[in-house]
């Protein structure tokens, strides 16, 4: 392996090469934006830990067009099944239910996707290191500190395969290790705040002999001798069992007598009558038919900060927020601390927005690390009292558990206005509404959530339902985008010169997705048309320039019942537009509605957005 040398610098250092520090890694690298990953671990995971992506997870890494091994090697899981014994009765199911509901939820792909952690991990660090950039493994973050010119951190970290400190410099550092963060120990007063319990879970992964009826299921099961167990099914015909081992209330069980065989031994006396065994596994010692155990103590707290603005620190991940492991949000609200700070750290590090940019990732991120931390409380006390309140709770509470009801508050990102609102479902600070529509240039079907690829743009979208009433909005609205006097103008220039300086991290696999195809018009925002006019009434030519240049982000509402127009915005008039700002993580940011006359008005709208944070 390669050592940087004792001088080495670059823009932003990554500590952790988990989930969050390699989808931090993985976008920066594809923006364009030099950055190494420190990793104390020789190896990615290979066994165990997080396991479960919800929904908005599953879109991520659609729009990274990352899905593909995961989808074709995890498992899906659509139901759960409730089950319970009292002294009474024996086991027996209680209830069934659809996870992920379509009309509470509407996520596109409405399961939970079972992966281990190391599949996951396999799958960014190989996107990392086919765009040139790898992780730097055996190597543990010491210290740091701020030159004294201020410019940039000195990053200290051990070699530990030569027993060596070793020094780079960065303008950012982010930590993404954990629990136990040696880089949140430098953002002043960001302690975890919260509280710890005596709740406390074993978890075994392994292939298991049964009767249970609901093996391939997602099974909540209470037992009036032992407690709560919660059934995963896994990859590779493996099953994860959680186990109790003590209530909040309880007392918590001695680590040194929470064995793998303790632990079988509870689940065993719980599912009675069923038989519950584990088989070997292909390649493992036949005495341990174990792949994975941990234990775990609950605890519920959030950092007071995730980052310090003068030294230009940040946490993600579990370093910024610590709950149970029940509802599978770890991983996920982790890749989406990531998700969110990538995209804003590319375009500070550009020079094309402000640092006050920086400052709504604490804002954005600790909001939702509060909503989950209060989410999860409520869910472990649910597992105390059993099917019906644990059955509420998941229906009160399963839009945040999909990661599609993951929202955020009005701030500098997320505007709204109260004289333009619309009678659809899209809003600001939520998610973009999955929908069907077709491809103009190529009469394709599509998910128009997805078919714009991810690469640290804005997307803007025009709807009108006929374009020969609107012709007069759309001319006046998409002449002001490339004026020179306008804000997009002169900033869109600003990146193309980033951008030729500073190119994105290219793979082989680009060359099918064609990026060049979505930066026509701007290297900071992509524009499209969506339109009820049939494709018929129209040609590409009839549209304004930059609609022209944008050829391959014009679509006909036409695909589904359901229209895209009416799902994201209610019904318009023919004379009527609505604009939508989505975000680069895929977040509405502002949207509103105008009359066929109000184009220049609706350009000055933007722009007031845009100018808030860009430079």
């Amino acid at each position: 392996m390669a050592h940087l040398s004792p001088d080495a610098s670059t823009t932003v250092v990554v500590v952790g090469a988990g989930p969050s520090g390699l989808m931090l890694a993985c976008n920066l690298v594809r923006y364009g934006i030099p950055v190494v990953i420190l990793d104390e671990r020789p190896d990615k995971t290979s066994t165990g830990k997080a396991d479960g992506m919800q929904p908005k997870t599953i879109e991520t890494f659609k729009q990274l067009r990352l899905a593909d091994s995961l989808l074709r090697n995890g498992v899906r899981v659509y139901d759960i099944s409730f089950w319970e014994s009292t002294e009474n009765t024996p086991l027996h199911r209680k209830g069934r239910q659809i996870h992920y509901p379509d009309h509470l939820v509407g996520a596109a792909d409405p399961y939970i996707l079972l992966a281990h952690q190391g599949m996951i991990e396999e799958v960014l660090i190989g996107d990392i290191e086919a765009r040139g950039a790898r992780v730097t493994r055996n190597s543990r973050f010491v210290a740091c500190s701020r030159s004294p010119d201020r410019q940039q951190l000195t990053i200290t970290y051990e070699d530990l395969s030569t027993k060596t400190q070793r020094t780079i410099r960065a303008e950012y550092l982010v930590g993404c290790d954990g629990a136990r963060s040696k880089v949140r120990d430098f953002i002043p007063d960001a302690q975890l705040e919260g509280e710890m319990t005596n709740a406390s879970w074993g978890v075994l992964d392994g292939v298991i002999d049964t009767g249970f009826p609901d093996l391939w299921s997602k099974v909540a099961v209470r037992s009036h001798s032992v407690g709560s167990i919660l059934w995963i099914p896994r990859e590779r015909n493996m099953t994860r069992l959680y186990v109790e081992l003590s209530s909040t209330e309880g007392e918590r069980v001695d680590k040194a007598k929470a064995t793998p065989e303790y632990v079988m031994a509870l689940a065993k006396k719980a599912m009675a009558p069923f038989k519950l065994e584990w088989k070997s596994i292909e390649g493992m010692n036949q005495v341990d038919k174990i792949e994975w155990f941990g234990n775990y103590v609950v605890g519920q707290r959030v950092a007071s900060h995730f980052n310090d603005e003068e030294m230009q620190i940040f946490i993600a991940g579990d370093a910024g927020h610590c709950h149970s492991a029940l509802a599978a949000q770890g991983a996920n609200t982790s890749m989406h601390d990531s998700f969110n700070l990538a995209w804003k750290l590319n375009l500070v590090c550009r020079g094309l927005a402000k640092k006050s940019l920086l400052a709504t990732y604490e804002d954005e991120r600790r909001k939702i690390a509060m909503d989950l931390i209060r989410f999860d409380a409520e869910h472990c006390n649910a597992f105390e009292q059993g099917e019906a309140a644990l059955a509420k709770n998941f229906d009160d509470n399963i839009r945040f558990i999909s990661g599609v009801g993951a929202e955020y508050s009005t701030g500098l990102l997320t505007k709204i206005q109260s004289d333009r609102v619309t009678g659809g479902e899209l809003r600001p600070g939520a998610l973009l509404v999955p929908a069907k529509v077709t491809r103009y240039i190529d009469a394709n079907p599509v998910d128009i959530q997805l078919d714009i690829p991810m690469l640290g743009q804005f997307r803007i979208y025009i709807l009108v339902p006929d374009i020969p009433s609107t012709k007069s909005f759309l001319d006046a609205f998409c002449a002001r985008l490339k004026d020179p006097k306008s804000i997009l103008g002169p900033v869109s220039a600003l990146a193309q010169q980033s951008y030729n300086e500073k190119p994105r991290g290219k793979a082989a696999s680009d060359d099918y997705i064609q990026p060049q195809r979505y930066t026509t018009v701007s290297h900071l925002f992509t524009l499209s048309l969506v339109t009820k006019s049939s494709k018929s009434s129209f040609e590409i030519s009839d549209l304004p320039d930059v609609l022209q240049q944008s050829r391959w982000t014009l679509y006909v509402d036409d695909a589904d019942d359901k229209q895209c127009t009416d799902r994201w915005v209610g019904k318009l008039g023919s004379d009527q537009a609505a604009i939508i700002i989505v975000r680069p993580d895929g977040y509405v940011g502002a949207l509103s509605l105008w009359r066929e006359k109000e184009g220049d008005k609706a350009a000055d709208w933007v722009e007031e957005y845009y100018g808030s944070f860009l430079i």
